[in-house]
């Protein structure tokens, strides 16, 4: 494996003719995804009613086994999976439109940087790799609980998926940012701090206060609507990044050949706030209709 120091260019955005198309329904984007992995999920039935988070929750501890996810990631799973509960594990309008407006701003941008952690790159590293071709976006693996090990682990898995050009891990190319103490403050000087979009998928919340005071626009995909990373952001998905992260890339094929004015005014049309309110009015709705279920002795 050879993982290269990036070189900025200045070239189209990369061509979408070998993007696959997404899935439509989410069954069927939780099996393929499993499907990089037989071993671990041939023993879950489709038929099982858990299927989908079984064979999700098999991709993260096989993460952890390999290197690539802490400890902590398996607990932060399971908080951003009960709020998937209560969003009806499904894409909503919310989520739809948030994809739309995040594909315009990625599109728009001069230096866009997908920040990977572990749990990321154990969910869906073909995605991720398939999005920054998409929208000619570095990758830059950024943890919070850091070790060259990880890194080197989650570079592996990313290379076997296609990426070539993985920042991070350079030790002698650090910048630090300032506004957290974690040490997520560490970021690639070529990328991240050059960065005016940075993508952050599982994200904690200091970091993305401190890219906001940095001047960079942030784009997250956080499953709860409350958080101080939903608030903070410029554009919010509010959905499990395992099923968004298709639809986002389905969103930048849709408008990699429109007009900067029409992006733009995507973009500026786009309210984050109101989009939280609509993601938590899919939450009450959700719980709504679940009243009337008997509660078991």
């Amino acid at each position: 494996m050879t993982i290269h120091k990036m070189k900025q260019t200045d070239g189209p955005k990369n061509s979408a003719s070998k993007m696959r198309r997404i899935p439509q329904n989410k069954a069927e984007t939780y099996k393929q995804q499993a499907d990089t992995h037989p071993k671990k999920v041939q023993h879950i039935p489709d038929t099982h009613p858990r299927a989908e988070s079984l064979r999700i929750r098999h991709r993260l501890t096989e993460g952890f086994e390999n290197g690539l996810v802490a400890a902590e990631g398996l607990l932060a799973h399971g908080r951003g999976e009960a709020f998937d509960y209560l969003l009806g594990e499904e894409t909503g309008p919310a989520a739809r439109t948030a994809c739309r407006a995040a594909a315009a701003l990625l599109l728009l941008a001069e230096r866009p940087v997908i920040s990977v952690n572990g749990n990321l790159a154990a969910l869906c590293p073909a995605q991720t790799v398939r999005l920054a071709a998409q929208t000619g976006a570095a990758l830059e693996i950024n943890l919070f609980y850091d070790s060259e090990k990880r890194r080197r682990s989650i570079a592996t898995r990313l290379c076997e998926h296609g990426g070539t050009v993985i920042l991070g891990l350079d030790p002698h190319n650090k910048s630090m940012l300032h506004g957290t103490d974690s040490a997520r403050r560490s970021v690639d000087t070529d990328g991240i701090m050059a960065s005016d979009v940075v993508v952050v998928p599982l994200e904690d919340g200091d970091r993305t206060d401190a890219l906001k005071m940095a001047g960079k626009k942030v784009v997250a995909f956080d499953l709860n609507p409350m958080s101080r990373t939903a608030r903070a952001a410029d554009v919010t998905i509010v959905d499990n990044v395992v099923r968004a992260i298709d639809v986002l890339i389905e969103e930048c094929r849709d408008l990699e050949s429109a007009d900067p004015k029409h992006l733009g005014r995507i973009v500026a049309e786009f309210d984050n706030s109101l989009n939280l309110g609509e993601a938590l009015s899919q939450i009450q709705h959700s719980l709504q209709a679940n009243r009337s279920c008997e509660v078991p002795p």
